[in-house]
This record gives structure tokens, C-alpha cells and sequence, in this order.
């Protein structure tokens, strides 16, 4: 059995996240109290009482999830503390925890990149408008090859940013070339258009300047080798030098997630179990679809914590 954790990305966040995995595990508990003073602000009011509306915005959801997902690692890590994984990955932000995890950088300095990542991404979306959209029912190939007409058409950014699953593309762009390569998909026959509740055209060349800004903030960031293995979902493969990760890491948000690529080269790595970890279960359907035979599991609550926990000591 190999067994690899995962992290989510925004989008899965949902106020009261969190809550359980903090009343119920001192670990976690310890996570949220002291990200709450490190950043100056609490995670515990932040996660478990802020409204929706205000819990999806760039700048809270980022270093909320990072915080809640950290948690529920610290939860069962104090639960089954002989457990280690084989891998760890994140789709997008869930990077940043699947990081501290590995011990490339600490909570503290996760949490101080990953609010600087969401202010130049948040302030960057202001500057530049754009949005994405969920694409359902066409190859990969497909909704490149129409992104690729409409970008060459109006000269504004539209292209695949999330292959998040066999037939489900999210795209990224400018407004106007967003609405245009929506239409054109529907016509060459999607099932599904669905806009997502996002600020701007994240994981898109638009998110270039914020990238360069991240460039410029890694430099002096005190980055380790990985103590389990780090997939990127970025680059579809095992990063393990802290400068090539300080790279990626910093261009992330302007490249694509291969999400579906990056769970079909585990699955030929051997892992056969993802444990998803912080709130809902968003990668977990997605595996199902990519790897049927997988095992998915999740600590995102009490309930799911002892089922995961129950679990990794029957297979021991």
C-alpha cells in the first residue's frame, strides 16, 4: 500500500471548517491558536463564524484553508503518529499545506507566503479583470484547441488552466474572451458551463506580475529538501531540491494544475490510498473519477478522523 495526501485548492472552503478537528484534537487546536497569533488576526473566528461571502474572498480563503488543512494533518498525525506518508500534494493553494507538511518551510513561514500570495493575486485581479469557468463534457484537446482560436481572434488571454478530471477543464481569461470561449465550447457540445465564484483569471499568463512579485519574495526564503516526497501538480512529477521547488512555487499561480495528470502518474507510482485532508471532499470525487479503484479517504471532521485513523492501524 502507498499512500499519498492531499490538499485542496480555494473553492472547497465553507464556513465552520475546521471546528470539530479544533475541539476535538489538541494538535489542531494548537494550529489554529497559533497561526491566529502569528498573522495578528483569528483563524478560529475566521473559519468557524465569518459569513460565505466573506470566507471566499482571495485574501481569507487562502490562508484559511492553509491553516484548516494544516490542522487536520496535525490532527492525525497526534492520532497515528508512526504513520508517514508517501507522497503529499495539493491542487493549487492545498500546495501550500502539503509544503509545511514536507518541512520545506514552517507554518509560520507558509502562512506569511501564502497571504502574500493571495494580496498580489486579489490585487492583481482588481487591476486586470477576469474570471473562470468549469467545462463539462469535452477532451482536453478540445477546449484547447477553441481557447486557442478565440485568444488568437481577440488577442486577450483564455486558456485551460485546472485538468481537473476526464471530461472537466476549468479556463481562465480576460472577461470578454472568457464569454466568447464559453459560448464556443457549449456549441461544440458541453454539457456544462459553469462559472466559478473567483476574482480573476487565476493559474493564467494575467496572473504573470503576481508571480514575479512571488519570484521576488522566495528569493530570500529559507526553503528545506522535503522530508516525504512533494509531488507538484504543477510540473506532474517529484520535486525535490528547494531551489527548483522555490521556482515553481513562485510561477505556480500564472501555470496550469494537471491535477488529472498528477493523480494518473501516482497511481503509476504505486499509490493506491489518498487521505484528503482540511474540508470537504472535492479531490476525493475527482480521484474516483480518474482512478476508480483508488481508496480515498478524508479527515475533515471528527467522524472522517476516526475512520482515516482506524484505518492506517489496520493496515500497519
Amino acid at each position: 500500500m502507498a499512500v499519498a495526501l492531499v490538499f485542496p485548492g480555494q473553492g472547497a472552503q465553507r464556513p465552520g471548517m475546521g471546528r470539530e478537528l479544533y475541539e476535538r484534537s489538541p494538535a489542531a487546536r494548537q494550529v489554529f491558536e497559533f497561526a491566529s497569533e502569528r498573522a495578528g488576526r483569528s483563524f478560529m473566528q475566521l473559519c468557524f463564524e465569518t459569513d460565505e461571502e466573506t470566507l471566499k474572498r482571495t485574501e481569507n480563503a487562502q490562508p484559511a484553508l492553509l491553516v484548516t488543512c494544516y490542522a487536520a494533518w496535525a490532527a492525525l498525525h497526534e492520532a497515528v503518529p508512526e504513520f508517514t506518508p508517501d507522497y503529499v500534494a495539493g491542487h493549487s493553494v492545498g500546495e501550500y499545506p502539503a509544503l509545511t507538511v514536507a518541512g520545506v518551510w514552517s507554518l509560520e513561514e507558509s502562512l506569511r507566503w501564502v497571504e502574500q500570495r493571495a494580496t498580489a493575486m486579489h490585487v492583481l485581479a482588481h487591476k486586470i479583470p477576469g474570471s473562470m469557468v468549469a467545462v463539462i463534457g469535452l477532451t482536453g484537446e478540445q477546449v484547447e484547441a477553441v481557447c486557442a482560436q478565440v485568444q488568437h481572434e481577440t488577442g486577450a488571454v483564455v486558456t485551460p488552466t485546472n485538468y481537473n478530471a476526464p471530461n472537466q477543464i476549468v479556463i481562465s481569461g480576460a472577461v470578454n474572451a472568457l464569454q466568447i470561449a464559453a459560448q464556443r465550447l457549449q456549441e461544440a457540445g458541453a454539457r456544462r458551463i459553469i462559472p466559478l465564484a473567483v476574482a480573476g483569471a487565476f493559474h493564467s499568463p494575467i496572473m504573470q506580475p503576481a508571480a514575479e512579485l512571488m519570484t521576488e519574495a522566495y528569493r530570500e526564503a529559507n526553503f528545506q529538501k522535503p522530508t516525504y516526497p512533494f509531488f507538484s501538480t504543477i510540473e506532474v512529477r517529484v520535486l525535490d531540491d528547494p531551489d527548483e521547488i522555490r521556482l515553481v512555487m513562485a510561477q505556480q499561480i500564472a501555470r496550469p494544475v494537471r491535477w488529472q495528470q498528477s493523480v494518473e502518474a501516482l497511481g503509476a507510482l504505486g499509490v493506491d490510498t489518498f487521505i484528503e485532508l482540511g474540508v470537504g471532499e472535492v479531490l476525493s470525487g475527482l480521484i474516483k473519477r480518474i482512478l476508480p479503484d483508488a481508496r480515498t479517504l478524508r479527515v475533515v471532521d471528527s467522524k472522517t478522523l476516526d475512520e482515516t485513523v482506524a484505518f492506517l492501524r489496520g493496515a500497519a
